[in-house]
């Protein structure tokens, strides 16, 4: 981490009400559960989305281990509507990028020009455009707003507010996966 203060084991995070894209309250933290609180890219982009589509897969068995998924993009709240609207879980937007700072969850160049995430980039692309061709997805923005650099954060917080566990990805594609945060709420006792 270059320049921002990353989130340490244990570390309190400040009692908050977030809106989602569909103006639903989103408590952090959530009395009686875990709150993943995802920090992605922008609106639309095709990485995110091959993830998130991972996740839509299992929401019910991430749900049963007591484990509300918030995921955070750096776009406004009309285009996440338009690109991720349908998800569900809490979609969150943060075009001015407050709690990425918060977070320390920074923008590199490594999020996309990294070797390993390279062979995700071209699969991402390739569903992405498979979607916007048969007209199920809109193109996501060649220059999005918040820039094409981020990399994700994710973060653990139990209802207390303290931070049980996080990652830092080193590239665009380098975030937990389900099984993780499954055994990641195991042992928290979920």
């Amino acid at each position: 981490m270059s320049g921002r203060t990353a989130i340490k084991l244990g570390t309190a995070v400040a009692k908050r009400t977030l809106t989602d894209i569909h103006g639903a309250a989103v408590p952090i933290p959530e009395p009686g559960r875990l709150v993943h609180l995802q920090l992605r890219r922008f609106a639309g982009c095709p990485v995110c989305n091959l993830h998130l589509r991972s996740v839509v897969g299992r929401h019910a068995e991430i749900e049963a281990a007591g484990v509300r998924e918030v995921v955070v993009f750096h776009s406004t709240a009309d285009l996440l509507r338009e690109h991720a609207g349908d998800l569900p879980f809490a979609v969150v937007a943060d075009p001015d990028k407050r709690l990425y700072a918060e977070f320390g969850v920074e923008s590199a160049r490594r999020a996309i020009l990294h070797p390993r995430v390279w062979a995700t980039i071209v699969r991402a692309v390739l569903r992405s455009l498979w979607g916007v061709l048969r007209h199920r997805r809109p193109m996501p923005a060649l220059f999005p707003e918040g820039g094409r650099f981020g990399l994700p954060g994710d973060f653990l917080i139990d209802e207390d507010g303290r931070v049980r566990a996080y990652k830092y990805g080193e590239h665009a594609y380098d975030q937990w996966s389900v099984d993780e945060l499954l055994d990641l709420a195991r042992k928290e006792g979920r």
